[in-house]
């Protein structure tokens, strides 16, 4: 048997919790959705032609999300910004969101500070700390994050209420009958997913198998473009394991030469293919002809298919097998996947005079 198939597994190695977000995480996005739907902005928000998020790591990835979709209808340009201070061209017609679980993450308070020199629109999302106490200083809407969770793990009030918030603006278009769908395949998938189910049933612990000891490579393409970078994030923070990932099809104008050398890396990486059915049929052609070239390369690689029809769904599908499979692949790594160490001794020190 293996140990995540063993109760005593998680009570050992995950005392601070993380599972039980990733039990509530369908719950949350509900919840998100709806206090989005009940926050109130002013009027003049609605005049806008472009967005600039703000945000780094578990805060940033809901806006790349939103970018995605905001995309697919050409309604507005939206930025995701990961750096300190500010694109150019911040004019009244921006909308600009700061969004921090902490309140105090250093480089998106340093460019919100930058921003009340400009005349955008200003929105943050927070938790609290410095960038919640700034804002109401200023008279500019707070969006509060009340879910008491690591940032990364806090996903759901990252993304959803800027779905709910660019829907209100029309901004998007009315996402409550796709964001209904995604939670019906949340809920179905999530229960094939969790600890209960045993491995020869459950592709997230099947999937954590295949990895562990391995070096993971996340490819994916169009909406799943971002949901591969939150796959490496998710095996980076929760697993504590190396983790990259590559874009169709750029990859295949590069990557897919460097297969040759290290001889001795191909039976150290495994490449995961996270596919939707929604992509260009080209690039579904690229996929197939990578695994192809993948195979005779001596590396292994796996193929997973996105569920449910929309972009939404298809999207939030893969984002929680992705946590999940990073949450057992901690296990099987014998680390708690809560804590990231490095992170706090880099700002620790960063803080010092």
């Amino acid at each position: 048997m293996t140990i995540l198939d063993e109760p005593k597994t998680y009570q050992r190695l995950d005392p601070s919790g993380m599972l039980q977000h990733l039990h509530e995480l369908p719950d949350q996005c509900q919840r998100a959705w709806q206090n989005a739907l009940a926050f109130e902005l002013p009027q003049s928000y609605r005049r806008v032609d472009r967005a600039i998020i703000l945000g780094m790591g578990g805060s940033a990835i809901g806006g790349d999300l939103l970018r995605s979709l905001a995309l697919l209808e050409n309604r507005l340009p939206v930025w995701v910004h990961r750096s300190y201070g500010l694109p150019p061209l911040l004019n009244e017609n921006t909308l600009l969101i700061a969004s921090s679980y902490s309140g105090n993450t250093e480089e998106t308070l340093s460019s919100f500070v930058e921003s009340l020199q400009t005349p955008a629109k200003k929105l943050v999302l927070t938790g609290g700390g410095r960038l919640r106490a700034l804002a109401e200083k200023e008279g500019i809407p707070v969006f509060p994050i009340d879910y008491q969770a690591p940032p990364r793990a806090a996903f759901p009030h990252s993304f959803i209420p800027l779905l709910g918030i660019f829907q209100k603006l029309d901004l998007l278009e009315d996402k409550s009958a796709d964001l209904s769908e995604a939670m019906q395949v949340l809920n179905n998938l999530s229960s094939e997913l969790t600890e209960s189910m045993p491995l020869a049933s459950n592709q997230a612990k099947q999937l954590a198998i295949r990895l562990s000891g391995k070096l993971a490579v996340i490819y994916g393409a169009g909406i799943l473009s971002e949901v591969a970078q939150r796959w490496k994030a998710q095996l980076n923070e929760n697993s504590k394991a190396w983790a990259f990932y590559e874009i169709f099809p750029e990859l295949n104008h590069n990557a897919i030469v460097g297969y040759q050398f290290p001889s001795e890396m191909r039976e150290r990486v495994l490449v995961v293919l996270l596919h939707s059915s929604l992509l260009h049929p080209r690039i579904s052609d690229r996929y197939r002809l990578t695994a192809e070239i993948l195979t005779e390369a001596g590396i292994e690689h796996e193929l997973v298919e996105a569920r449910g029809d929309s972009p939404l769904a298809q999207m939030m599908s893969m984002v929680l097998l992705g946590d999940y499979v990073s949450f057992y692949l901690a296990l099987l790594n014998s680390v708690d996947p809560t804590p990231v160490a490095p992170i706090d001794y880099l700002k620790k020190r960063l803080a010092e005079p």
